[in-house]
This record gives structure tokens, C-alpha cells and sequence, in this order.
């Protein structure tokens, strides 16, 4: 069942559009999201089952594309889409990170370790920052394959360049949960160093993060 055949004032398109997002549940707002339900169980239905089974949205949030094309109802498709959907959200700057003033590591440390210990696989975090080292812009760079990215710093200061940056500092995590560095992190920081120069925007620190811990770079004499 989709939502065109749900009566006009239960479409939950139909009423965001006419009083807003604020006014619609959570199960209405995924229900849109989702667009369709099965022959049996109707979108809103669906909705309903998503966050029954996870227990909240913060976990259904959380969930890989296969936890979420498991369930019934929920192909890869659906899955795709709701995983794109709250990783947007997540990429948003909280009020919060606006303007935070990253004048020490342990600043860094504390604005992103709870993005990045989550993560099962190895993700590289840019932070661009001002002359007062206040950040301008944050986002996740690499996923996975963070050898690749630090091969080709070009794709980090270029970021750089078109946020109007003074400096960055990058940040990645160990899931084994040891944050000290290994021999490709200190040569591609090196890289990475050297291409700064080169462009003149400055490498400020390279944090890798795991086990609740953090090493810096800055910290280490390392940069």
C-alpha cells in the first residue's frame, strides 16, 4: 500500500505540506521517506515496524544497509535510501561545532571522537580552520580506504582552498582501538605536510583516535 491510497488528510506528504514538518511523527516523516508499504502492511505500518524493531531512531539511524534490508518490507532499495537519508543529517555542523575554537588537540579530540568511534572501518575527517584556528567546515573525506585519500592530497586542500582555510587538521580512527600511528600514517602525514607548504596552507595536526584515546601529531613532535 502506498500513500496515494490513504485517505488526502492522512498523507503524510499531503500534511507536511500544508502545516510543516514540525507537526508530523516520526513514523509519518519515514513513512515519505519510505513511499510505499507491501500488500499487506501499509507504509505507515512499515514506519511503525522500522522503529519497533531498532527500539528508537538514533538506532535505526545507526543501522548498516544490510541490519536495514533484512527486515520485511525493507529491500535494498528502501535501505539505500535511509541510509543516505540520515548520513546527510549527520554530515550537518551542530551549533555547537560553528565557529569552535580548535586551539588544542584535545579540542579536536573532543568535537569528533564521538563521530568517529563509531565507525567499524577507518574514516578520515577534514576540519578547516581560520587564523584563530576557530573551524570553518568539517566533513568525512575518506571511508575505508584512507591510504588512497592521503596519496592524493590534492583532493584535502583543495577542500581547503575553496573553504578560504589558513590551516587543516585531519582526523582518523583505529577500529582496532590502538591510536598509535603506523608507518604509512607518519609517511602520509608527511605528504601531506609538504603539499601544505606548497600551497601555503599549513598541516596544524593529525589526530588517529581509537580505544577512547588519541594520539596527536602536534603533540608527538610529529608535524
Amino acid at each position: 500500500m502506498n500513500l496515494k491510497a490513504l485517505p488526502v488528510q492522512d498523507r503524510p506528504r499531503e500534511r507536511l505540506s500544508q502545516i510543516g514538518p514540525d507537526a508530523l511523527s516520526t513514523i509519518e516523516l519515514l513513512a515519505i521517506l519510505l513511499g510505499s508499504g507491501t500488500k499487506n502492511r501499509s507504509v505507515l505500518e512499515l514506519s511503525t515496524d522500522l522503529i519497533s524493531h531498532f527500539g528508537s531512531l538514533k538506532n535505526l539511524s545507526e543501522a548498516s544497509v544490510q541490519e536495514l534490508s533484512s527486515l520485511k518490507g525493507i529491500g535494498p532499495a528502501k535501505a539505500i535510501l535511509l541510509k543516505a537519508a540520515f548520513s546527510l543529517i549527520a554530515r550537518l555542523p551542530t551549533q555547537a561545532d560553528e565557529k569552535a575554537l580548535l586551539d588544542q588537540p584535545r579540542k579536536i579530540y573532543d568535537l569528533i571522537n564521538g563521530e568517529l568511534t563509531k565507525e567499524k572501518v577507518e574514516v578520515l575527517m577534514v576540519l578547516l580552520l581560520d587564523t584563530k584556528r576557530r573551524l570553518i567546515h568539517k566533513e568525512v573525506a575518506a571511508r575505508g580506504i584512507l591510504n588512497e585519500i592521503l596519496i592524493h592530497p590534492r583532493e584535502i586542500f583543495h577542500l581547503a582552498i575553496r573553504h578560504r582555510a589558513h590551516s587543516v587538521a585531519i582526523a582518523h580512527n583505529h577500529p582496532s582501538g590502538d591510536p598509535a600511528p603506523s608507518k604509512r600514517d607518519l609517511e602520509m602525514t608527511k605528504i601531506l605536510q609538504s603539499a601544505g607548504q606548497i600551497v601555503g596552507i599549513s598541516l596544524y595536526d593529525h589526530l588517529i583516535i581509537g580505544g577512547g584515546h588519541y594520539t596527536s601529531f602536534a603533540e608527538k613532535g610529529l608535524l
